[in-house]
């Protein structure tokens, strides 16, 4: 029998990931939070911000504020945490190619504040290779990226102690689709290599190693079978504890703990009945919080409206609610680990441990995660993964409540005015945004900034520690686009592989089958229009860079019988026209969830009139408000899916409908092709 604790253990650290609009409106935001009993910081910046480009950049333009909120500069930075005192918080700053420039602004700021560096307290993710297999939020190619990473460990290490440099993230692997082992194995072949490379840098002496290994933190994922969720989070300590004690000789128990924090699953929030999120997400927090051995240290929840669009302050302050309750009205925090000797638990760990191992052990025959990256492997695991995630669950053998199972519903009052059951952000913003952060250029030291910078790029075409160099550049005035340019110009840019071409067919096309009948819809179609095939253009505009969506209709399409043109991430409705009038395509799918669709759909639009190719169909997928979805459709946008549009194959037959209407070709009603 488990008994209680004579004390009661202290609640984990509870955050809210929240940035919108601009620095000013994101403080409020912060401080209202913080007076509702949140106990850290989470800060989301934009994509510019996370992908280097200021505000006035091209590649900016409809993405600013959008997802987070911008920071180009010192001013920003420190209008961000105006009348917050940051020797009391504990930040977490969601940033990863850019992460060694926006841990500089936040120490010049603390600086200002009178605060001792060494008092600190905080992380920064930092972690690069999950953005080339998952995010996109990648900047440089993987080596320079893990000198960047490896120069921020060592200077927080001396400089920094109390801070965690690097969140090692699992998350959006599983966002991308990756199994309870991927997840593991993945992130833990990352630890790896930052380790080895940090240690490799001679930064550190022999006796530091445990500080290095001690603030190496890890931001974690947690999926709605919450068992098997709580079983990979013990998995994952017990193989952390493993490789850093045989590994790296680190003997203190202390230094080994695995130290996590969450946010539990998006990937699995629905916009059908999405009230019932709010249970999916109160049981994925359970799977981290529930065994003491391994709870988390910080945990953040979404919102029950994510699926829809961008929550608003009340819907967050909900989520903050849920964990504060679990806190202090449960008893949760009375007892020891209430697993232990449990025999089915055991098993299941032992299970993952050891297949983890082996897949670490794969990883590493191959040259480690940074290797796999660039041959392509780990992205094309993630593709197939996801690929299969989705097949099961468009042939109900994974149910989704409200989705494929339960889907009558009564009238939700949550969403009888789907337009305010999210918050928007000012068209306008973004023009006062960059109306500033030209106003910050006209009046800074020109000559200091410019001289910061040249340093800066000599650092980096040597060997040195680049974080004095950008340290420099932040108080100088430099902005977050000059300082990411200027190692570009050395560095260079990366594109991650796609995944695409290698991910295997997850969907048979066996005679009668959903995708058998779609498949002979794009064979007689493309037969009809003499095209030897149809061609589909999948393009991402603009910043943002979760691909998921457009990889598994990029593969479902392929699988289907059309060739696909699909180049990757981040690119200007220039270049996406520029393809489609280059590969003679039939249609073009664009991907966005960052919110810049409004701005970016109807340039592509524009522009293929321009050139005469406005008869091509344009269709549009993302997290699009039922407005804008409206807005679209009047642009000249021929169809519009969102996250209730599940069944790709579906949306597969449907793009092949808008072909043929574009084309004038009748509608293939006939029941072998309808789906």
């Amino acid at each position: 029998m488990t008994e209680r604790q004579n004390k009661r253990d202290r609640p984990w650290l509870m955050r809210t990931y929240a940035g919108h609009s601009t620095a000013e409106a994101s403080n409020e935001l912060y401080r209202r939070n913080l007076a509702k009993g949140q106990t850290g910081l989470s800060v989301a910046f934009d994509l510019p911000t996370q992908t280097g480009y200021d505000p006035d950049h091209i590649l900016a333009r409809g993405e600013v504020g959008r997802v987070g909120v911008p920071v180009s500069h010192l001013g920003d930075m420190r209008r961000l945490f105006q009348d917050i005192p940051l020797e009391q918080m504990n930040t977490s700053m969601t940033i990863n190619a850019t992460a060694m420039w926006l841990l500089a602004l936040y120490q010049v700021v603390a600086e200002e504040q009178g605060v001792d560096i060494a008092r600190l307290q905080g992380t920064t993710q930092n972690d690069i290779v999950k953005e080339y297999l998952s995010r996109g939020t990648h900047v440089f190619p993987p080596g320079p990226s893990l000198r960047l990473t490896t120069d921020m460990i060592t200077y927080t290490v001396h400089h920094i102690p109390k801070w965690n440099p690097i969140n090692i993230c699992s998350y959006h692997l599983q966002e991308a689709g990756a199994t309870p082992v991927q997840e593991i194995s993945y992130a833990m072949s990352t630890a790896i290599a930052v380790l080895d490379a940090v240690f490799a840098s001679g930064q550190v002496p022999e006796e530091r190693r445990g500080d290095v290994v001690a603030r190496i933190s890890f931001f974690v994922n947690a999926g709605v079978r919450f068992v098997e969720e709580m079983c990979k989070m013990r998995a994952f300590g017990a193989i952390w504890d493993r490789i850093t004690r045989e590994r790296y000789g680190i003997e203190n128990p202390k230094h080994r703990r695995f130290r996590y924090g969450v946010q539990v699953n998006s990937l699995g929030l629905t916009e059908a009945q999405p009230e019932n999120n709010v249970q999916r997400i109160v049981l994925e927090m359970l799977a981290v919080t529930l065994s003491k051995d391994a709870r988390a240290r910080a945990v953040q929840l979404p919102a029950w409206n994510e699926a829809l669009g961008l929550p608003r302050p009340w819907d967050q302050q909900w989520s903050l609610r849920i964990q504060q309750v679990l806190a202090h009205e449960s008893d949760l925090l009375e007892y020891e680990d209430i697993f232990a000797g449990s025999h089915v638990i055991e098993a299941k760990v032992e299970a993952l441990v050891e297949q983890c191992l082996a897949e670490i052990d794969r990883i590493q025959e191959m040259g480690g995660a940074m290797a796999a990256v660039e041959s392509g492997y780990l992205k094309s695991q993630l593709v197939a993964s996801h690929a299969e995630r989705r097949a099961r669950i468009e042939a109900g053998e994974e149910k989704i409540v409200g989705v494929n199972i339960f889907e009558t519903t009564e009238e939700n009052p949550l969403t009888a005015d789907l337009d305010t059951a999210i918050m928007t952000v000012d068209p306008a913003n973004e023009a006062r945004v960059v109306a500033a952060l030209h106003q910050w250029r006209d009046n800074r030291d020109e000559g200091r900034a410019q001289e910061a910078l040249a340093g800066l790029k000599a650092t980096a075409a040597g060997d040195g520690n680049l974080f004095a160099a950008t340290l420099e550049c932040a108080r100088a005035g430099v902005t977050t686009g000059e300082w990411s340019w200027a190692l570009r110009d050395v560095f260079g840019e990366f594109r991650a592989p796609t995944g695409v071409s290698s991910a295997p067919v997850a969907v048979t096309a066996e005679a009668g089958t959903p995708l058998a009948l779609v498949r002979e819809k794009v064979a007689r179609t493309a037969g009809e229009l003499g095209s030897g095939r149809l061609r589909l253009l999948v393009g991402k505009p603009g910043l943002d860079g979760h691909s998921n969506g457009a990889e598994q209709i990029a593969v479902r399409a392929r699988d289907a019988g059309f060739e696909v043109v699909y180049q990757g991430i981040r690119l200007t409705p220039e270049q996406i026209v520029a393809a489609a009038l280059a590969e003679d395509v039939h249609c073009v799918g664009l991907s966005i969830l960052s919110g810049s669709h409004a701005e970016l759909v109807p340039d592509v639009l524009e522009r293929l009139r321009a050139a005469g190719a406005g008869d091509i169909p344009v269709v549009v997928g993302g997290i699009i408000p039922n407005a804008d979805a409206a807005a679209l459709r009047r642009a000249g946008v021929a169809a519009v899916f969102t996250p209730k549009d599940f069944g790709i194959t579906e949306i597969i037959g449907r793009i092949v409908d808008e072909i043929r209407d574009a084309n004038k070709l009748e509608p293939l009603t006939l029941p072998e092709v309808a789906v």
